[in-house]
């Protein structure tokens, strides 16, 4: 696989809800979200969607920040009381801010696939994080 996956890990990653998304700006200041997102195997995709923002799509930080600094990491982790459940695997990255192209409608296909509120959500509109992985680290039982 070209993401550097083990079927494990890959099957652990798709599986996952939600992740989280740390960039930084060109000073290396961090910020980590919560994100949504979709993986094809090689890239991961993460909408801006249409849940309440303070500021435009372009303007947010994770968004500034990629156009800045486009190295970001992202975990998708368990936690379970039993810690021999625990597990993470972590991707770090380069990303990409697409706006409209055939990737970016591959990526809202995607998307509206895994999470049906997006389906109702003009996220074809909307930019779209991606995230081509470069480097792959997990833990425990992924």
């Amino acid at each position: 696989m070209a993401t550097g996956l083990s079927n494990k890990e890959n099957a652990f990653f798709r599986s996952a809800r939600i992740a989280r998304l740390a960039t930084a700006d060109r000073s290396g200041r961090p910020h980590v979200i919560p994100i949504c997102f979709a993986f094809d195997g090689k890239a991961l995709y993460s909408p801006i969607d249409e849940k309440p923002k303070r500021t435009s799509p372009l303007g947010l930080k994770r968004v500034r920040n990629i156009l800045e600094n486009p190295h970001v990491a992202v975990v998708v982790d368990r936690y379970d009381e039993n810690w021999k459940k625990l597990a993470y695997v972590l991707i770090f990255g380069m990303a990409k801010v697409l706006t409209k192209g055939p990737t970016h409608k591959k990526a809202v296909l995607l998307l509206r696939r895994k999470y049906p509120q997006y389906r109702r959500m003009a996220i074809h509109q909307r930019p779209i994080i991606r995230i081509r992985p470069s480097r792959v680290t997990s833990w425990g039982a992924t």
